[in-house]
């Protein structure tokens, strides 16, 4: 019963973890920020990524272990998609989480990166799509929890 709990915990604080990580992000992003800002947006972004891989692990034990079985999940069509949302908001991540990392040496010698407006919109509009989706994983999660199908 603990462990089912606390998996479960576990879930739901990396869920919050990323959504306030890319609140961050999406508040901190400009075109110059500051060495200070920059630092931030790095250190959302490492906290997004370990949210995102506690919510993957948890999600994995939850189905395996800790919830209502794997044929429950497996047989809904929803599930499905939720899964595919995840993965595709990961694999849209990848831009911004590159673009941070490409910041390291700059950051290192106590410099600030700049980015142009073009870059600043991308990064901006990808991590706007990210919130949309993590806000439409709750949704998708409580109608498998309830059993409804889309099909």
């Amino acid at each position: 019963m603990w462990n089912s709990a606390i998996t479960a915990y576990l879930h739901y604080l990396g869920f919050m973890l990323s959504v306030g990580a890319l609140s961050i992000e999406h508040f901190a992003v400009k075109e110059q920020p500051t060495l200070k800002e920059s630092k931030r947006i790095v250190i959302a972004d490492v906290v997004y990524g370990l949210g995102a891989l506690t919510v993957l692990v948890t999600g994995v034990l939850r189905v395996l272990y800790f919830g209502k079985g794997t044929e429950y999940y497996t047989s809904n069509p929803i599930f499905w998609i939720k899964v595919g949302l995840f993965l595709f908001i990961g694999a849209l991540s990848l831009y911004p989480t590159v673009t941070f990392i490409l910041w390291a040496r700059d950051l290192q010698q106590g410099q600030a990166p700049v980015l142009t407006e073009q870059k600043t919109k991308i990064i901006t509009s990808i991590v706007r799509f990210e919130l949309f989706g993590f806000l439409l994983l709750p949704l998708l999660a409580a109608m498998m929890a309830r059993g409804i199908r889309l099909f």
